[in-house]
């Protein structure tokens, strides 16, 4: 049953580990070791440690391999998962399903181990005789030189209970427990299984595994319980302690202020926290008087920074009414709680920090004398565990001794972190990082960057060939697609950078700006090879428009052969681009060099030449007929008084005249669309104008613009005047009533209000970017059936009208849309008059050494390298699922005659937490959709997932769960299972038998 964890015994976990090194170079799937030196040791709780960093208790220190994976790619320090007095069943049956989402900042709504307290012990003790052997065997570094420290909570009865008091005195000395002894036999009585550990190895390792404490309270435990848990725990159990401490230390208005002021306005929370949890001026005595306490004991102590924060579900992100938040948007509560305690206690109490700490500040937080650092929701990202090995290695520092921490520094990091784009939340909402597709059974690899553009670029070969600097073959893959290199290298919308994997780990790959490299490099050599295909198709094609969806089809029509005119009614190609969108978007001369691609296809160009009438073009002898004639019917705003400018008029009048224009000092630009944004920017240019300002009755948030659009118009000065819907326009003000923000709804979007209060606006010009609507006069005129909006009523499929043989395609069709949008229609209409299909896909080549070394990496934009060696290969290695599970529940295998490793999900690993359904691609939850293997058939009864179980490994037979019906098979066997299917399950009893239990 998914939800329930079923730990492997120590024998599994040896063989998987042990075997999966040996066949594979890999632990439990990750790829990126950690060779540690004793020169960079540190000291802590009187104890080697050879890295400062590691998994926070949470999620990643859950279960044995979890802890394996951490410790291979550079954890030294292990805060376990908290115990407590309610487990198991018990504290499962609390926790919903799903219980993680870390696609940005992330939330929970767990907080304990969902194992029994035996169990956990269990768990722990084996990743300690675990961690021994293979620090060895591996080669990772010293057997002593990792810690575990050990976390509990909640109140001191529940630490005093019999269960909880067996757990902290086996974690100290473990050395007369079953299952210290049971380890410790099978690993002697196996040591042929290793190369390089002895016996003596194995005799030596201690059963002394914790000396250290965190202390986790719930939220409103009283500061008398705390600190009578922390003296019980120094006092008579004699454990280094650290208390973990919350961000409503701060106080509600610092943190209100701090989130709002970071772009996390959304994030609700009220102040009842803060009033409840433990005061500033409570936990300083409170502290001092433990800190004296331990050095009477020559005992170390400090605090945890930080516990939880909570704040409310409003948008239905878990299925819960509370849940905690950490990651990038915890890290500046954090750092400020830290640095007023190092300012307060002059940097003498020590800090063990989690709460955002990522591969971006972590060298800050540590050069500042805080440390260890555990972390969790970066290594829940893609990478995962691996991202590790790249963070030890910035800290590698020799002779580092604590000495206190630096109130300086951690004054600085506060305000960089209120600041940096890693931590300041995006002006708008990040779009949907999922493609509208079902993940398959078998090979789900997909390059999602590919699936989010509208014509289906074959984006990573021809990112692979710009990096080998092989423009003129780029060129062939982008031009055989999209027509248009030069237009979309510069201002296409880029879809398909909002789903590039890259986005979850620190910025997308530039497509746009690879394209446009291979457009500025291999225009000349592909212009030099083009001719004119030879027609060889019956009739003439007429376009009637020469922007983006004409120019397109134009194109593709060209290039199956059949002739081609466009009509197009002003001097010169590219539409909107051309004639509105400003010189400093895109320079004409690169809109020339797109056209004169088209032309030198063989298209015939008619300019000047304004069509409207398609019967007599097809008494003129053409047979097809294509509009795409724009959206070009202005928009209309009624104010109560006055009149606005509409934007796309005064646009081309200012790309005319090159802003020398008289609209007066103050411009008031209404709309919040990339219209809008190109309006107020030209504005901003035009001669004489002093401020644009920008009205929208929403916040930016919900402006309807792209974010790269917002933030270019917010560069250039343009005064952006939120929550206020204009009224009327008099004597030059324009008078506006303002409106606040109302409740959200599901999708996220908040609704407005109206308070009755106006206000004035300076404005000798007014323009309004409110839409513009498709010519619908125009094909009522030419009998085309239109909906209730005048919008031309086409075959979905083929664009085609219910005129036979006339096409309405781009903005004409459904309004302003992106260039790239039109490129689409143009070749769905151009296939449909062709009757084939116009464009082939070019697959990008796969190698895995280089697609895994990248995996786990975080990189920013550098002068040593280009874009395009950021791509990650999702359409030939994508395994996000398999990265970002903590359990190591989503598996990669290979299976011979299958070209991609294939993702099965092993039920009895999984908790449920969701985390890989928020990487995943498609919009799909690989807990649930992928195959699945089940330990044995009640597990298998208790799960709706297709998949199988062995029954006989060596026979190949399994009971099979397949579209719903339970099967059983043998291999050999006539069935209605896929042969691929059968492969995996083969493969999996053949070569992955430390899977099975």
């Amino acid at each position: 049953m998914s939800e329930i964890m079923r730990p492997m015994s120590f024998e599994q976990l040896l063989n998987w580990t042990l075997t999966e090194y040996k066949e594979n170079g890999t632990v439990f799937g990750e790829r990126h070791p950690y060779h540690a030196d004793s020169k960079f040791n540190r000291t802590i709780f009187g104890r080697d440690l050879e890295t400062p960093i590691g998994p926070a208790a949470g999620p990643n220190t859950q279960l044995t391999q979890n802890i394996i994976a951490a410790y291979y790619t550079g954890s030294r320090f292990f805060e376990l998962k908290t115990v407590q007095v309610m487990d198991g069943d018990e504290l499962a049956a609390c926790i919903n399903r799903p219980c993680i989402k870390a696609d940005d900042e992330c939330y929970n709504c767990e907080w304990s181990t969902e194992l029994f307290v035996p169990q956990a012990m269990e768990e722990y003790i084996k990743a300690w005789f675990l961690l021994k052997v293979i620090s060895k065997e591996f080669g990772l570094g010293s057997m002593d030189g990792f810690q575990f420290n050990i976390s509990v909570g909640y109140d001191l009865a529940g630490i005093k209970s019999e269960k909880v008091d067996t757990f902290l005195n086996t974690m100290q000395h473990a050395q007369d427990s079953e299952i210290f002894k049971h380890c410790k036999a099978y690993l002697l009585e196996h040591v042929d299984l290793f190369e390089k550990v002895t016996a003596e190895d194995i005799e030596s390792i201690s059963g002394d595994i914790c000396n250290s404490v965190t202390i986790s309270t719930l939220h409103g435990c009283p500061p008398e319980e705390i600190e009578k848990i922390a003296m019980y725990l120094i006092t008579e159990k004699g454990f280094h302690t650290f208390i973990k401490c919350n961000p409503t230390l701060l106080g509600y208005e610092y943190a209100r202020k701090t989130m709002d002021d970071m772009g996390y306005d959304y994030i609700a929370f009220g102040d009842f926290h803060f009033k409840d949890d433990l005061q500033y001026e409570d936990a300083v005595p409170m502290l001092n008087r433990l800190i004296a306490v331990c050095q009477e004991r020559n005992l170390e102590f400090g605090v945890k920074i930080t516990n939880t924060f909570p704040v409310d579900v409003k948008q239905n992100e878990l299925p819960s009414e509370e849940m905690y938040m950490s990651g990038k948007s915890l890290y500046p509560l954090s750092i400020s709680v830290a640095n007023m305690l190092a300012r307060d206690f002059g940097g003498k109490l020590r800090i063990s920090y989690s709460g955002g700490a990522d591969f971006h500040n972590i060298e800050g937080i540590i050069d500042a004398g805080i440390w260890p650092v555990t972390m969790a929701t970066t290594i829940l990202k893609p990478g995962g565990y691996d991202r590790l090995c790249q963070i030890a290695g910035l800290l590698e520092k020799e002779g580092v001794v604590f000495t206190g921490i630096d109130a300086a520094k951690t004054e600085k990091l506060v305000e960089e972190a209120k600041t940096s784009p890693y931590h300041v939340k995006a002006v708008k909402p990040l779009p949907s990082r999922k493609i509208n597709k079902q993940v398959p059974l078998i090979d789900c690899f997909i390059a999602p960057c590919k699936e989010g553009c509208p014509i289906h670029q074959d984006i990573t070969t021809y990112l692979q060939l710009v990096e080998a600097g092989k423009y003129e073959e780029a060129m062939d893959v982008i031009t055989e697609k999209n027509p248009l290199p030069f237009i979309t290298g510069t201002i296409c919308a880029h879809a398909c950078m909002g789903k590039c994997t890259r986005n979850f780990y620190e910025s997308p790959v530039h497509i746009r700006e690879m394209k446009l490299e291979a457009a500025q490099n291999g225009y000349e050599a592909l212009m030099n090879k083009l001719t004119a295909p030879a027609i060889t198709k019956e009739g003439k094609a007429a376009v009637i428009g020469g922007g983006p969806a004409g120019m397109a089809a134009a194109y593709f029509l060209r290039r199956a052969g059949m002739a081609v005119t466009v009509f197009e009614k002003n001097d010169a190609l590219g539409g909107v681009v051309r004639h509105v969108i400003p010189e400093f978007r895109i320079p004409g001369t690169s809109i020339d060099k797109d056209a004169a691609l088209l032309e030198k296809m063989g298209v015939e160009v008619r300019l000047n030449t304004e069509v409207k009438d398609t019967a007599a073009l097809k008494a003129e002898g053409f047979t097809t007929v294509i509009l795409a004639v724009g959206a070009s019917e202005p928009g209309v705003l009624r104010l109560e008084q006055g009149e606005a400018k509409n934007a796309l008029e005064f646009l081309a009048d200012f790309k005319a005249n090159d802003g020398k224009l008289d609209i007066g000092k103050n411009v008031v630009v209404i709309g919040g669309g990339n219209t809008a944004m190109d309006t107020a920017r030209a504005a901003k240019r035009t001669t004489g104008v002093e401020h644009v300002y920008l009205v929208y009755r929403r916040t930016k948030r919900y402006m309807p613009a792209d974010e790269e659009e917002l933030v270019m118009a917010v560069e250039d000065g343009v005064e952006f005047m939120e929550l206020l819907s204009p009224v009327k326009l008099e004597n030059g003000k324009l008078i506006c009533e303002v409106m606040v923000l109302g409740d959200m709804d599901a999708s996220g979007r908040r609704g407005v209000v109206k308070t009755g209060e106006l206000k004035e606006i300076p404005a000798d010009t007014v323009i309004a970017a409110v839409g513009e609507k498709v010519p619908t006069a125009l094909y009522e005129a030419n009998g085309i059936n239109v909906n209730d909006r005048g919008r031309a009523l086409v075959n979905e499929e083929t664009l085609e009208t219910n005129v036979e043989n006339v096409y309405v395609v781009g903005d004409g069709l459904g309004g302003p849309a992106t260039v790239v949008e039109g490129i689409r229609d143009g070749l769905k209409a151009a296939q449909a008059v062709i009757g084939e299909t116009l464009v082939r896909d070019f697959d990008a080549e796969t190698d895995e050494a280089v697609v895994y070394e990248r995996k786990g990496n975080l990189e920013d934009v550098r002068e040593d390298s280009t874009e395009a060696k950021r791509c990650l290969n999702c359409a030939g290695i994508c395994e996000n699922c398999k990265e970002v599970c903590p359990n190591r529940a989503n598996v990669a295998i290979k299976v011979p005659g299958l070209e991609k490793h294939q993702i099965i999900h092993v039920d009895y690993m999984c908790n449920e937490c969701g985390n890989c359904k928020s990487f995943c691609p498609y919009d799909s939850a690989p807990y649930l959709d992928k195959f699945t293997l089940f330990m044995d058939e009640n597990d298998m009864a208790d799960s709706k997932n297709q998949g199988f179980t062995v029954l006989d490994k060596d026979a190949v037979h399994c009971k099979v769960r397949f579209c719903g019906e339970i099967l059983d098979w043998t291999l050999g066997e006539e069935t209605k299972i896929p042969e691929a299917l059968q492969k995996v399950m083969e493969t999996v009893c053949k070569d992955y038998t430390y899977l099975l239990r």
